[in-house]
């Protein structure tokens, strides 16, 4: 008896391996099921290098704020700065491929700029953007041409002009200051 439940054994074993195994085979030719997020790859981005100078002489402009503005499909993206270098250039390189991109230069001294491109991978991988910034002009007006003039006022904060000596009047108030009385006060016996 004995015997037979040690040759059973085996034997069941193996008949429930030759059973089971087409079946556990069959399960490795299906998809595993994924859970959680789908990877989703990032956007093809551009390389875009803003060269800003002086328009009178074509020197860089160091330190002045370039500002990104991209926008896809009428959804605005967000906003960048890069400052310039010494050698006057702003380079970024994460502005998704055909996006829309308002470029905005502000520097001290000069009058803003901005103006939209168009940011395509093809034909080539980078875009170069040259700026040069004008000095402020006047400010336009119905009234005057002002057009290509160059602005009156210093760049900066300006003080409101102030009269150099203060208005004075030729008559002295009489409500001003309180008249003082011409005899002392009588001596009180007290003060004897």
């Amino acid at each position: 008896m004995r015997r037979t439940r040690i040759l059973a054994l085996p034997l069941i074993l193996v008949f429930c391996l030759f059973v089971a195994a087409p079946h556990l085979a069959l399960g490795q030719d299906e998809a595993p099921v994924r859970r959680g997020r789908k990877y989703k790859a990032p956007p093809e981005t551009s390389h875009i290098e803003v060269l800003v100078t002086k328009k009178a002489n074509g020197k860089p402009i160091s330190n002045a704020a370039v500002v990104f503005n991209p926008s896809k499909g009428g959804k605005d993206i967000g906003s960048l700065e890069v400052k310039t270098d010494p050698e006057g250039k702003a380079i970024i390189d994460v502005i998704p491929t055909g996006s829309l991109v308002r470029v905005q230069i502000i520097a001290n001294g000069y009058a803003t700029f901005a103006e939209d491109y168009q940011a395509y991978l093809i034909p080539e991988p980078t875009r170069q953007i040259s700026i040069a910034m004008l000095r402020p002009q006047e400010q336009i007006s119905a009234y005057e041409d002002n057009h290509g003039k160059a602005s009156a006022r210093k760049p900066g904060v300006q003080e409101p002009v102030k009269p150099a000596t203060p208005p004075t009047s030729a008559k002295p108030s009489s409500s001003s200051a309180p008249a003082k009385p011409a005899t002392p006060p009588a001596a009180t016996p007290q003060q004897q």
